[in-house]
C-alpha cells in the first residue's frame, strides 16, 4: 500500500501504505494544514522558532548524507517537538511573505515559490511519521498524539488565506493566457483544487467550523492508529500446551516461543494478531478451538470487549465529523466528496462496480464452500463452515485438490533469494535497475536494509530501505513511503521504503515467506519504483502523487510478476538442498493459488462495501450502534456469508479511519483492473523484456501526477481498461 500524507501544495509531504490486503496506515486527515489559531481563525507566525531551534538539531538543514537520506543515527525524540515547531514557524512566514507581495501573482512567484516553502516541515514530517509507524515508542506516541492538531491548525492556516487564496484563484482565473505546460497545468489546477475543496470560498464562520473539525479529525486518528498498536499485544493468544500448535511447523513454533519469552512468558507460546481479521496461523491449526480462540481475538479487536479497547466510538465521531465537514464544503456526504477528484469520480460509480461483482463471486463461494464442507465431513464435522475452518479446510481442500500445500512451499522462499533472485531479478530484466546493498548507512532498527539504486547507463536513481521483519515497534500491514521526494526543482533524488511484517524467524533459522508475503514484496517495490522513477519538476506532483484509485496500479501490477514460472525457477530454491522448486509442485502451486478467489473477493468487497456505507451517511443518518450498522448494510448487498466476513470490522479499518483510504477501500478493486488489463497486455507483447520495461517506465512510472492517469494508461496501453484480465485474475472466469 502507498503510505503518502501531504502537506499541501508542496508544502512539506510525508508518507502513508499498501499490500495486498495487509495494509494500514496513518494520516492526519485535515484537507489542507495551521498552526495557531485565535478565536479568529488566524494567529501570527512564531517567528522566534526558527531562530531558537538549536543548530544541531539534525533537522535544521539538509543531511549531507547521500541523497539526503536522514541521519538516523543523531535523531533522537527530543528533537521533533522544536523542528516541527520551527517548521511550522518557517513555512507560515514563507507562504505569508508570498500572499503579501506587491508584485501581481505569477506562476513563479507564486506556485513555484509555495513549492519550495517548508524545507524543515518536510523533513521532520518524513522522519518521524516513517518512525511512528515502522518503529515507534511512547515518546514518539505522545509527540504524534501533540503533533496530530497542530499539523491541522497548520494546514487550514496556509489553504484558508485569503491574500494566498486570492493570487491563486487568479492565475487560475488566467490559466488561458498563462501559456503554461501541461505539467504546470497540472500544478495549478491541483493547487486551485485544494484550496477550494480546503474550504477557501466559505464564509468566515463557516471556515471556523471547518478548522474546528480538521483538528478535532486528526486528533481521533491519531487516536485510532494508536490504539490498533496497543490492541495487537492486547489480543494475541497466548497457548501453555504446544500440543495445541499441532499443524505449525518448528520454525513457527519456535517463534511463538520466543514472542512468548520476550513478553515475559517463558515455557509459553504466543500468537500474534496481524491486521486483516483472517490470520496466517489459521491455516495450519489442527485444534479447533485454538482456531476459533484465535479468531475471535482477531474478529472481535477494539470492540471493547472485556473492558479492553474500544474503537467504536471513534468510529462513529469520525463518520460524523467527515459527514458534517463534507456538508459544510457542499456535497451530500464524505464519499462524494472525497471521489470527486479521484478516477471513479463519485460513489455511484464506485458502488456499482462492486454491486455487479457481488453475485459472481457469492456463487464462486459457496462453491468454495461446498468443497470445505465435503472436507470437514472427512473429520467429522457436519454443518457449514465456521469463520474460524474455512482457511484450515481451504488448505486442505488445495492440498488434496491440487496435492500441494503452503507448508511445502515455504521452504523455496527463503527471503534472501526471493529478494535478490526473485524481486530484484525482475526489476532488472524490466527496467535494467540495480540494487546494491551498503552497510554505511544508519538505519532505524538493525534489521533495517539500504540499497543504492543503479540505472542500466550506470547513473545513480536513489536510495531504497527494506524493513521486512514483524515487531511490537511496527504497525500492521505492508507499505511504500518516501523518505525524500523526487524534484528537479529542488534537484533531489528519491529516497523510499519498504516495510513490511514477516514473522521473524527463530535465531538461527532462515525467513521463510508464504507465497501471499512474496507477491507483497513485489507489490510494495512496485510502489517503490513509482517513487523511484518519478522524473517530475515539483514535488506535489512527485512519484506517487496520483488519485488513490490508480495509486494501486503499478504496485498491483508488479505482483503477477511473481508467479511467472521463468521467473519462480530463478528464485524459488529450496533453503537447505538449493533444489529448485520443481516444475510439478510449480505447476500445482500456480494452478493452487487460483483456489480460494470466491474467499479472497468476498472478503475484500464486504469490506470495501462497509467504507462506503458509513462515508455515504449524512450527519444525522450515523447510527449509535456500529456492530449493528455492519450487520444492516451487509445484509443490504447480500454479502452477510458469516464464514466469510469483512477483511477489516470498522474497528480495526486503519485504512479508512487512519489511513487517508476513507471512502477510497474501493481503489484497490478499480486499480487491479488496469493492473490485469496491463499486465495481460504486456504478456502478450512479449513479456518481460526491457523494451516493456522502458515503455511502462516512460508512459507511468516516471510521471507521477503530471498528466491526467487515464491519459497516462491510455500512452501504455494504447486503449482504455476492460475488466476480462481482472475477472480471470479473480478466478471468476477461465
Amino acid at each position: 500500500m502507498n503510505k503518502r500524507v501531504r502537506w499541501g501544495m508542496g508544502l512539506g509531504k510525508v508518507g502513508l501504505v499498501c499490500a495486498i490486503g495487509v495494509q494500514a496506515s496513518w494520516v492526519i486527515e485535515a484537507g489542507p494544514m495551521v498552526w495557531g489559531q485565535d478565536a479568529s481563525g488566524t494567529r501570527s507566525t512564531d517567528k522566534t522558532s526558527i531562530k531558537t531551534m538549536n543548530h544541531d538539531n539534525p533537522f535544521f538543514a539538509a543531511s549531507k548524507l547521500p541523497f539526503q537520506a536522514p541521519d538516523f543515527a543523531s535523531i533522537k525524540p527530543e528533537h521533533f517537538a522544536s523542528a516541527f515547531d520551527a517548521g511550522f514557524a518557517q513555512q507560515l512566514e514563507q507562504v505569508r511573505s508570498i500572499a503579501r507581495q506587491q508584485d501581481p501573482p505569477s506562476f513563479e512567484n507564486t506556485l513555484v515559490s509555495m513549492e519550495k516553502s517548508g524545507e524543515i516541515l518536510t523533513r521532520v514530517s518524513a522522519v518521524f511519521f516513517n518512525l511512528a509507524g515502522a518503529h515507534t515508542n511512547e515518546a514518539i506516541q505522545e509527540i504524534e498524539r501533540e503533533v496530530a492538531p497542530k499539523l491541522a491548525r497548520h494546514s487550514d492556516d496556509i489553504y484558508l488565506d485569503k491574500p494566498l487564496f486570492a493570487r491563486v484563484e487568479r492565475l487560475w482565473s488566467e490559466r488561458q493566457e498563462l501559456k503554461l505546460s501541461e505539467e504546470q497545468q497540472r500544478l495549478l489546477k491541483k493547487t486551485y483544487e485544494d484550496f477550494v475543496r480546503a474550504g477557501a470560498k466559505l464564509s468566515e464562520p463557516q471556515q471556523i467550523e471547518v478548522r474546528a473539525i480538521n483538528e478535532r479529525i486528526s486528533t481521533l486518528t491519531t487516536q485510532f492508529q494508536n490504539h490498533l498498536l496497543a490492541v495487537t499485544k492486547e489480543r494475541a493468544v497466548l497457548v501453555d500446551d504446544i500440543a495445541q500448535l499441532a499443524g505449525m511447523s518448528d520454525g513457527e513454533i519456535a517463534a511463538a516461543k520466543q514472542s512468548a519469552s520476550a513478553r515475559g512468558q517463558d515455557g509459553k507460546y504466543l500468537l500474534a494478531i496481524t491486521n486483516t481479521t483472517r490470520q496466517p496461523v489459521l491455516t495450519s491449526l489442527k485444534n479447533r478451538e485454538l482456531r476459533r480462540r484465535v479468531w475471535l481475538a482477531s474478529a472481535n479487536r477494539a470492540l471493547g470487549e472485556n473492558a479492553g479497547i474500544d474503537n467504536q466510538p471513534i468510529v462513529l465521531e469520525l463518520a460524523t465529523l467527515r459527514a458534517r465537514r463534507a456538508r459544510l464544503l457542499g456535497y451530500s456526504d464524505h464519499a462524494s466528496f472525497t471521489l470527486e477528484n479521484q478516477m471513479a469520480g463519485n460513489p455511484k460509480a464506485a458502488m456499482k462496480m462492486l454491486q455487479d461483482l457481488v453475485p459472481g463471486v457469492v456463487e464462486k463461494v459457496k462453491s468454495e464452500a461446498a468443497l470445505i464442507t465435503a472436507a470437514m465431513k472427512e473429520d467429522g464435522l457436519s454443518g457449514p463452515p465456521e469463520a474460524w475452518d474455512w482457511e484450515y479446510y481451504a488448505e486442505k481442500v488445495r492440498a488434496k485438490k491440487y496435492q500441494v500445500d503452503e507448508s511445502a512451499i515455504k521452504p523455496y522462499f527463503e527471503l534472501e533469494s526471493v529478494l535478490k533472485n526473485g524481486v530484484f531479478y525482475t526489476y532488472n530484466k524490466l527496467y535494467g535497475m540495480e540494487f546494491k546493498e551498503r552497510t554505511d548507512l544508519p538505519v532505524w532498527h538493525p534489521t533495517v536494509r539500504v540499497f543504492d539504486v543503479v540505472g542500466k547507463d550506470g547513473k545513480p536513481i536513489g536510495l531504497f530501505y527494506a524493513d521486512y521483519f514483524q515487531r511490537d515497534s511496527k504497525r500492521g500491514g505492508a507499505w511504500m513511503d518516501s523518505l525524500v521526494s523526487q524534484s528537479r526543482l529542488l534537484h533531489q533524488l528519491p529516497v523510499v521504503i519498504n516495510v513490511m511484517n514477516i514473522p521473524s524467524p527463530a535465531p538461527g533459522e532462515p525467513a521463510l515467506m508464504s507465497l501471499d508475503h512474496v507477491q507483497t514484496m513485489f507489490h510494495e517495490l512496485g510502489h517503490g519504483v513509482h517513487g523511484l522513477f518519478s522524473a517530475v519538476e515539483y514535488p506535489s506532483l512527485s512519484g506517487t502523487s496520483v488519485p488513490r484509485d490508480y495509486v494501486e496500479f503499478p504496485s498491483t501490477f508488479h505482483e503477477d510478476w511473481a508467479i511467472e514460472p521463468d521467473i519462480l525457477a530463478n528464485y524459488a530454491r529450496h533453503y537447505q538442498t538449493a533444489e529448485v522448486l520443481p516444475k510439478e509442485l510449480l505447476d500445482k502451486a500456480i494452478a493452487a493459488s487460483k483456489f480460494n478467489k470466491g474467499f479472497d473477493s468476498l472478503e475484500y468487497l464486504s469490506a470495501a462495501l462497509l467504507d462506503l456505507g458509513w462515508h455515504s451517511l449524512s450527519p444525522e443518518e450515523v447510527p449509535g450502534d456500529v456492530v449493528g450498522f455492519e450487520k444492516q448494510l451487509l445484509a443490504k448487498f447480500g454479502v452477510d456469508l458469516a464464514a466469510v466476513p469483512p477483511r477489516y470490522r470498522s474497528a480495526y479499518f486503519a485504512h479508512v479511519w487512519s489511513g487517508g483510504y476513507s471512502a477510497g477501500y474501493y481503489a484497490y478493486l478499480w486499480s487491479e483492473v488496469l493492473a490485469a488489463d496491463a499486465y495481460a497486455f504486456m504478456k502478450r507483447s512479449g513479456g518481460l523484456t526491457s523494451a516493456n520495461g522502458t515503455l511502462f517506465r516512460e508512459k507511468v512510472l516516471s510521471r507521477g501526477g503530471s498528466r491526467e492517469v487515464m491519459q497516462q494508461y491510455i500512452d501504455f496501453r494504447g486503449q482504455e481498461p476492460g475488466v476480462e484480465a481482472l475477472l480471470i485474475r479473480r478466478g471468476l472466469k477461465d
